[in-house]
């Protein structure tokens, strides 16, 4: 049993966009850059990144003011030449859209389980409330549950993700402990999770999604159609990881839908990419050709892999420092 100290907040750290429903205009430019130029440290023009979000039926006014917002949360960094700008996502996005990537890629591949539990239990002034939302979003991002209001569990995230999760909001009053439990029983760690309820929308999600994989395989799928479908297959499955509790599939119930949702998702997902990286080309070629051909899509097989940004010779490029 180890109780948590959290001297070194960093209060520098910027907080990545969250989805809400449908996705927000921050939230999807930052999805965007990561999807197709994570790899690079190319920067964009602001006006393709806005004709970008324009598919998404983002107005322009809307688009700026998330290119704003996103420079004042530290996510996006500017530079200008002239009358241009220029935008590419900050070092520190980049590091954390690659490691949102593997984890949501990743997900559902089955590993072996020691059957130890991961267990944060915490106490939050009523005057820090706000902090109490955050801990509770974020340790549902790291597949923790409530299994009581103030003890989460998770058998997929260490002690150390507990903590740090706990350290960078300042959360001193916890406590991060892991043991076993049999999860056969009433009221066991499983029961954190509404199994009943997520096996419903992962049924819905594979029959939402088969029309359209047999779409791409017959090649009714416009290059258009391929982007906006892709962008949103990614943002409903992304919302997986912290509503499942990730035990391997022996441990779940008989006929668990998770194994097929994954299967499904990697196929669509990976097929949409030629055409949706065509459609991206297109819109960036209109206002820069070197920028438009250096985005590449990236497959299932690539997020796992948590590909490295390498800087780029030429014009409107940067050295990392």
């Amino acid at each position: 049993m180890q109780t948590v100290s959290a001297s070194a907040r960093d209060l520098t750290e910027p907080a990545m966009p969250r989805a809400q429903g449908g996705s927000s205009p921050q939230h999807l430019l930052v999805t965007l850059l990561g999807d197709y130029w994570i790899r690079h440290e190319r920067d964009l023009p602001s006006a393709g990144l806005i004709d970008l979000l324009a598919e998404f039926g983002v107005t322009r006014p809307s688009a700026r003011a998330a290119l704003s917002r996103l420079l004042r949360r530290g996510l996006v960094e500017v530079r200008r030449a002239g009358r241009q700008t220029f935008y590419r996502l900050s070092d520190h996005a980049a590091e954390r859209m690659a490691e949102g990537g593997r984890r949501i890629a990743s997900f559902g591949l089955d590993s072996d389980w020691d059957g130890r539990w991961t267990i944060v239990a915490f106490s939050i002034p009523e005057h820090r409330r706000e902090s109490r939302h955050l801990l509770r979003s974020r340790l549902s991002w790291f597949g923790f549950a409530p299994l009581y209001d103030a003890v989460w569990v998770s058998a997929t995230s260490t002690a150390a993700d507990a903590r740090a999760v706990l350290t960078s909001l300042d959360v001193s009053t916890a406590t991060v402990f892991t043991a076993t439990a049999d999860t056969t029983v009433d009221r066991s760690p499983l029961s954190a999770w509404d199994l009943e309820r997520l096996a419903a929308v992962y049924t819905s999600f594979i029959d939402e999604t088969r029309p359209l994989l047999e779409a791409v395989l017959a090649g009714t799928v416009t290059p258009r159609q391929a982007l906006i479908a892709r962008t949103r297959l990614m943002d409903t499955y992304r919302r997986f990881p912290g509503t499942d509790p990730g035990l391997p599939s022996a441990h779940m119930p008989a006929g668990w839908p998770r194994d097929q949702a994954r299967s499904l998702f990697t196929e669509v997902y990976n097929a949409l990419g030629p055409l949706a990286e065509s459609r991206v080309k297109q819109i960036m070629g209109a206002h820069d050709a070197e920028a438009a051909a250096r985005a590449r899509f990236q497959s299932v097989d690539q997020l796992c892999a948590a590909p490295d940004r390498r800087p780029e010779d030429g014009p409107g490029n940067r050295t990392r420092r």
